[in-house]
């Protein structure tokens, strides 16, 4: 008779994790005090003075007026790892290029954690605003990004993300049943880039291509968004689905050389 094993969760440091909530809460409030961070996140008011002191004095947080702010140190941070993944000035020149020849938003994102994490976005001169702005977080299975980059996983690797992660239902057209995405993820294989026709935001269409290291290496992928009613017919059909292919075959060759 075989022996079950009980999965444990990874043990974890709750004072640590403590320091990641009230980050967190200050990255969506921009500012706030003591008070309302410790109603927000269930702790006493002494437990959180503690750690925004801690914060401030390691120079992670600023304070004005008795309220609370993420410092500019994040900025070296993220400049840091912007700078080691090795391909983003290739990443940037591209999709300039992208935007100002298909005149719209061009997005760039890699995968992180089973989300889809932007790095870099451009606007053409018709380009809409767009509420993703960079190191912004989203599904994988909702955004043409996203499935363009979970098409060139191992299916393994997709059931494992959508376990972790679930398939929230954004809109009437956001897929919600793995058996349909795992036949729109085969359609993307064969034709060779992701749409997203309202999935995500209602009225908005994009078309996205994945972006390929060496071995199996997903880099990311590169997208163009619009407004529908600029997304129809040929231009959505061929013209788009060739910009975001030839960008994301630019991207591919010159990583190769960083």
């Amino acid at each position: 008779m075989g022996c079950y094993v009980k999965k444990t969760e990874p043990r974890t440091v709750q004072a640590v994790q403590t320091t990641l909530d009230i980050i967190e809460y200050l990255q969506e409030t921009e500012r706030a005090g003591v008070t309302e961070i410790a109603n927000e996140l269930g702790h006493s008011k002494g437990t959180v003075h503690s750690h925004l002191t801690t914060l401030k004095q390691n120079e992670y947080l600023v304070s004005k007026n008795g309220e609370y702010s993420l410092s500019l140190r994040y900025i070296d941070f993220g400049e840091t790892v912007k700078d080691r993944l090795g391909i983003y000035s290739v990443i940037t020149d591209e999709l300039n290029d992208l935007a100002a020849d298909s005149g719209e938003l061009a997005q760039f994102a890699t995968e992180e954690h089973g989300k889809a994490v932007y790095l870099y976005k451009v606007r053409g001169e018709n380009a809409i605003e767009s509420a993703s702005t960079i190191g912004r977080r989203e599904y994988l299975h909702c955004i043409s990004l996203g499935k363009a980059i979970l098409s060139q996983f191992p299916d393994e690797r997709v059931h494992e993300v959508l376990d972790m992660h679930g398939m929230h239902a954004y809109t009437q057209k956001t897929i919600t049943d793995r058996a349909d995405l795992f036949e729109e993820l085969g359609a993307i294989r064969e034709r060779g880039y992701a749409i997203d026709d309202g999935e995500k935001i209602r009225g908005l269409k994009c078309v996205s291509a994945p972006v390929l290291g060496s071995g199996d290496d997903v880099l990311g992928a590169v997208s163009v968004s619009a407004p529908s009613r600029r997304m129809t017919g040929e231009r959505f059909e061929e013209e788009l689905p060739q910009m975001v292919q030839r960008s994301a075959n630019v991207i591919e060759i010159n990583s190769k050389f960083s």
